[in-house]
């Protein structure tokens, strides 16, 4: 997101943060969530996430729900005692963007992460109290990876059992040649019937207690919602449907998915 054609990262003062929440309390509005925008605001320490808590507790004691990304190195330099902290001032859900649980794909995607590394902050933000919204992208390894990035990616969500968990379909409006690139050839954007497929094998072998699953996205061609478990079978009826009765269950046409 941050590149030199389009934008530098950089920490918002606490003073601009506070007049930004002076401005919208100025105007009347009703503050009901709140959502520390609009890179990963995880990356900035405890100290300076913890100002930016009590900064927030102060303009509006009724305690809003507060969210933001978090990459799981993030969480390195932090402790589920600290997390706690956080979280006891509002700071109660984070949306974690693993992609996979195939650390083959992981290294190939330069995603920073491994198996391990997204396991160990989900299971950090678990015991800090933080409820957890992973997303993982149906695709991501095209056809070569297909299987193993499915499999792993059920394996690390079964380990992890997240509160929330999406799945959003890999695209690239602006172009794959770069992202295919350290695949040699062997990547490709999987067509509708092989992301069902993809998608079948992610969910008949996920473990899932109590997890709310959306595959709602725009970019998904198939819209599917439920939780995990006790919805299993009918979303998987639902995705088998899709793949062996072409029309019976709605899709998105391309136009629809907004990308």
């Amino acid at each position: 997101m941050y590149t030199a054609e389009q934008k530098r990262f950089r920490p918002r003062p606490l003073a601009e943060l506070e007049a930004e929440v002076q401005s919208i309390l100025a105007q009347g509005l009703p503050v009901y969530r709140v959502f520390l925008a609009d890179g990963d605001a995880m990356t900035l320490s405890f100290r300076r996430l913890n100002d930016i808590m009590d900064m927030l507790n102060h303009y509006l004691p009724h305690r809003p729900r507060v969210s933001a990304y978090c990459l799981p190195r993030n969480l390195n330099n932090k402790t589920a005692e600290e997390l706690s902290i956080l979280r006891k001032k509002g700071l109660s859900l984070l949306y974690v963007g693993c992609e996979s649980g195939d650390d083959e794909l992981l290294s190939l995607i330069n995603k920073g992460e491994t198996y391990d590394s997204s396991l160990a902050a989900l299971e950090k933000m678990a015991e800090a109290g933080i409820k957890r919204s992973v997303m993982v992208l149906n695709g991501l390894g095209g056809p070569h990876l297909s299987q193993q990035h499915a499999l792993n990616t059920a394996q690390l969500m079964n380990a992890a059992q997240p509160e929330y968990l999406s799945s959003l379909v890999v695209e690239f409006p602006n172009g794959e040649a770069r992202f295919a690139a350290p695949f040699n050839g062997r990547w490709r954007k999987l067509n509708r019937q092989e992301l069902f497929t993809e998608m079948e094998l992610l969910l008949a072998n996920l473990s899932l207690r109590n997890t709310i699953f959306r595959s709602d996205h725009a970019s998904n061609y198939l819209v599917l919602k439920g939780v995990l478990g006790k919805d299993k079978e009918a979303l998987l009826n639902t995705v088998r449907t899709a793949m062996t009765q072409p029309g019976r269950i709605p899709l998105r046409e391309e136009w629809q998915r907004g990308l």
